[in-house]
């Protein structure tokens, strides 16, 4: 259990989930107004490349260090959404709905870092 460098990359993972989603958000709610898919596709892509960072240098019980991978990342989202979006009431287009987006963020990220554990663990032979 490396929690110190989940705990960064969750850190990552926010920062850059808000960065992006700021810059992409206009281009897609312009396009698409009734649709947010902006978001979910950035969890994805980041929390891929982020889980594998950390899964790659672990060598047994890749599924359950997936998992608690996937749970530190969730608590540091919720505890960053909450320390600087929910507190001082930002008003953010893209937490609008921010049940939704907590589901989906559990969802989403238990599933991917899970997946990679499991992936891990496995042996491929690429002729």
């Amino acid at each position: 259990m490396k929690l110190k460098l989940a705990i960064i990359l969750g850190v990552l993972i926010w920062v850059l989930t808000y960065a992006f989603s700021q810059i992409l958000n206009p281009l897609f709610n312009d396009n698409l107004p009734q649709i947010n898919i902006v978001v979910p596709i950035i969890v994805i892509i980041l929390t891929g490349f982020f889980g594998i960072i950390y899964i790659r240098n672990i060598n047994e019980n890749e599924v359950i260090e997936g998992l608690i991978a996937g749970v530190i990342f969730i608590l540091v989202d919720v505890i960053c959404d909450v320390i600087f979006l929910v507190i001082p009431n930002q008003k953010n287009m893209i937490f609008g709905d921010y049940q939704l987006h907590v589901i989906s963020m559990i969802i989403l990220t238990l599933l991917i870092t899970t997946f990679l554990g499991y992936l891990a663990q496995m042996n491929i032979d690429l002729k």
